[in-house]
């Protein structure tokens, strides 16, 4: 009886985990896409860039850390800790975890801005960061 509870709790725990991992793989377009039908606005990369390099009304801006030109690394302005390139392009691993996007959105756009970023200012910021090629 422990053995059956314990290989059926196992195997639905396996196929939560595999369900979770399908759902947060994506790829930085298809967040593009989310991003620019939440906001219904189409996305541009030069807002996107304004928006990365200004700052808005606090003292840091996305560069601080992620430099203006976001295809080299950068360093957390308190930490030090070294942050690989933003830019897709030079850091396939960027925008390929939706729940890891959604996070540190969320958690770097309270530092920079003091609130939350809206769809349009995240479809803009990534269109931009999508732009810079090799």
């Amino acid at each position: 009886m422990f053995t059956r509870k314990f290989l059926l709790s196992s195997a639905l725990l396996g196929l939560g985990l595999c369900a979770g991992a399908a759902q947060a793989q994506t790829t930085p377009a298809q967040q593009v896409a989310g991003y620019v039908a939440q906001s219904g606005q189409p996305a541009q990369a030069a807002a996107g860039k304004e928006f990365f390099t200004s700052k808005h009304g606090k003292d840091w801006s996305c560069s601080t850390c992620h430099t203006a030109n976001p295809t080299v690394q950068g360093k957390h302005a308190t930490t030090g800790k070294v942050i690989e390139p933003m830019a897709p392009a030079f850091n396939d691993k960027r925008f390929t975890d939706a729940a890891k996007t959604e996070k540190w959105f969320r958690r770097n756009c309270n530092d920079v801005v003091g609130r939350e970023c809206t769809p349009a200012e995240k479809a803009n910021v990534l269109t931009w960061l999508l732009s810079l090629k090799p």
